[in-house]
């Protein structure tokens, strides 16, 4: 019997991570089950503990817990420790090790989609540990210029200089027209219930030389980053290919087992 989960806030109750998980177990014969489990704010440790004392095989680390897990875990892989954050963790015995699949996970999707990254210009939205492993594989893949965008200076600062990229305010990017041929929405934002102001900051951006948008989230019916696609002819992707292909590699970590990513896409379709 294996056992999986992911920790989070609450929002870990509404991932449809737990129902993709749960099928791709069924569907490839392992007897198992992957639970979702709510972590108050500092009790990351506690948590990471109970993985050890409960036997769990494995877990994903969501928001907002993708960075300060860091100091729980016994052994980073070499993505991990440059990215700065983690979102899977391998049991072996007592010991926990910590990865970063989503910086993996996006490469796939470029490559899926035949998107060649390097030498393109790119905009990443947002600050936490999901844009730092998308800023990390397109430094990786020799992109030529990437701009960090968010609203705190010193957290659009510390990932540039941790990792690369320039970076820029929110608040600024209304003035004149931006050039980039490739923008990620890495924040938690998609919709204007989620945030009128963003939405209404995204609307007024002027953009040129853009081929594609990737919005790592998935599952928004009102979606202001596709909108702004398909107003401007922007080849748009949601958040489903990356969710897909990070899980295939988080999955294949645990259980030495080669999913095709396909498998958790139908997953998650089944219940969008």
């Amino acid at each position: 019997m294996k056992i999986f989960c992911i920790l989070g806030d609450e929002r870990v109750f509404s991932s449809k991570s737990t129902a993709m998980f749960t099928a791709v177990l069924k569907r490839i014969g392992i007897k198992g089950a992957y639970t979702p489990f709510k972590v108050e704010a500092g009790q990351i440790g506690a948590a990471l503990q109970s993985l050890r004392v409960l036997n769990i095989d494995g877990a994903n680390i969501a928001v907002p817990y993708k960075e300060s897990v860091l100091p729980h875990l016994d052994i980073l892989s070499e993505g991990a420790n440059i990215i700065g954050a983690v979102n899977t963790i391998v049991r072996n015995k007592n010991v926990l090790k910590g990865y970063n699949t989503n910086a993996i996970g996006f490469m796939d999707t470029l490559e899926e989609i035949g998107y060649n990254a390097s030498n393109k210009s790119a905009i990443v939205f947002g600050t936490g540990g999901l844009a730092k492993a998308v800023v990390f594989i397109l430094n990786w893949l020799r992109s030529k210029n990437i701009i960090v965008a968010g609203r705190n200076k010193d957290k659009i600062q510390k990932l540039v200089s941790h990792i690369a990229g320039e970076p820029m305010l929110l608040k600024s990017m209304t003035s004149e027209p931006i050039s980039a041929n490739i923008i990620i929405n890495a924040t938690s934002v998609s919709s204007p219930d989620e945030s009128p102001e963003m939405a209404a900051l995204i609307n007024k951006i002027e953009l040129k030389d853009c081929e594609l948008l990737i919005d790592l989230n998935y599952g928004r019916n009102n979606n202001f980053w596709k909108d702004m696609a398909d107003a401007k002819g922007i080849k748009f992707i949601d958040g489903v290919n990356t969710l897909s292909n990070q899980a295939r590699r988080s999955f294949a970590l645990w259980t030495k087992i080669d999913v095709d990513p396909m498998e958790f896409r139908k997953a998650v379709y089944e219940v969008l």
